[in-house]
C-alpha cells in the first residue's frame, strides 16, 4: 500500500445545488479521507448523479466549494477515476478489454495512445489485479455484464486515482455480479488507499463495506454510520413521513418509503455493518 495521505481526498464545503426554483440540497459539508467507502444512498431525484457530475467538474454548484486532494474540482482531473452505470456494450465492437482499460492512461489525449512496454505492463497489472486478465485480448463487446464491470473499474483505476466515483455499478447485474463488484472496489481502496463515492440503489453488497453513509432526500441529508443513518427517526424525518426501520437476521428492512424513492414503499437491505 502506498503512504496515507494526510490531505482529505475529497472535500465539500458549505455546497448547494438547484434545478431552477428547486433545490436538491443545500449547506452540505463532506470530508471524505483517503481509503474512506462512502456508500451514496436516497431517493431518485435527490441529487445522487448531480453530486458526482459536480465532483467530476460537469456541473457547477449553486454556492459553495468542491476540492479533491487540495484541488479545485475540474472536468477532465487525474485524480478522479469514475465508473459510470452499467451499459452494455455492442457485440460488435471491435475494442478489446485492454484497450478500453488503456484509455483510462491516455483516452484525454488525441490520436492513438503511446503503446509501450510500461503501459502494457501497468494495463495487465490492473486487468490481474481484478480479476480480468484472463480475457484481456477479449473484445469488450462479447463479455458478460459482471466481466464488463470488472473491465470499467481496471479503466477506472489504472491511473492510481485518488478518488473512485461508482454511479450506480450495481445495475443489471446478478447479485454474485454484484457482491463481486463491491468486493473488488473495496479490495482496491485498502490496497490503493483510494476514497470511493458509490451511488446506489443496490444497497445489500455495499452496506459491509460502508464507512459511513450520505442519505439524500427530500432537500435533505444526513452523514453518519450505518447505525446513526439508517435508523426509523432519522428516515421519517427525513421523509417527513412514517419509515419504519427493522433490523433482523442480519438484515434491515425499511418500510413505508414513499413511492417517489423509487421502490414499492418498501426496501430489504444487508446489514452485516448494522448487527
Amino acid at each position: 500500500m502506498s503512504p496515507r495521505s494526510t490531505r482529505p481526498a475529497l472535500e465539500i464545503h458549505d455546497a448547494s445545488f438547484s434545478f431552477g426554483v428547486r433545490r436538491l440540497w443545500s449547506h452540505l459539508d463532506l470530508l471524505v479521507q483517503p481509503g474512506e467507502f462512502l456508500a451514496v444512498l436516497g431517493a431518485n431525484g435527490s441529487g445522487k448523479t448531480s453530486l458526482l457530475r459536480v465532483i467530476l467538474g460537469q456541473q457547477r454548484l449553486t454556492s459553495g466549494t468542491v476540492t479533491i486532494a487540495g484541488h479545485p474540482a475540474r472536468r477532465g482531473g487525474r485524480d478522479i477515476g469514475y465508473v459510470p452505470q452499467q451499459r452494455r456494450v455492442d457485440p460488435l465492437t471491435p475494442l478489446r478489454a485492454r484497450d478500453l482499460v488503456g484509455l483510462g492512461l491516455d483516452g484525454h489525449r488525441w490520436g492513438i495512445g503511446w503503446r509501450n512496454a510500461g503501459r502494457r505492463r501497468r494495463v495487465d497489472a490492473i486487468l490481474d489485479q481484478v480479476g480480468a486478465g484472463a480475457y484481456a485480448d477479449r473484445p469488450v463487446g462479447l463479455l458478460s455484464g459482471g466481466e464488463q464491470q470488472r473491465v470499467r473499474i481496471a479503466q477506472a483505476l489504472v491511473a492510481g486515482p485518488k478518488l473512485l466515483l461508482c454511479d450506480e455499478p450495481l445495475l443489471s447485474l446478478d447479485p454474485q455480479s454484484q457482491s463481486t463488484t463491491t468486493a473488488l472496489v473495496d479490495h482496491s481502496r485498502r490496497t490503493g488507499d483510494t476514497a470511493v463515492l458509490f451511488v446506489t440503489h443496490e444497497i445489500n453488497p455495499v452496506l459491509p463495506y460502508a464507512d459511513r453513509v450520505l442519505y439524500l432526500a427530500g432537500g435533505r441529508f444526513r452523514i453518519g454510520t450505518v447505525d446513526e443513518v439508517l435508523t426509523s427517526r432519522t428516515l421519517s424525518e427525513m421523509y417527513r413521513t412514517p419509515v419504519e426501520v427493522i433490523r433482523s437476521g442480519g438484515r434491515i428492512l425499511v418500510a413505508g418509503l414513499p413511492e417517489t424513492h423509487g421502490h414499492a414503499g418498501h426496501q430489504t437491505l444487508d446489514a452485516v455493518a448494522a448487527q
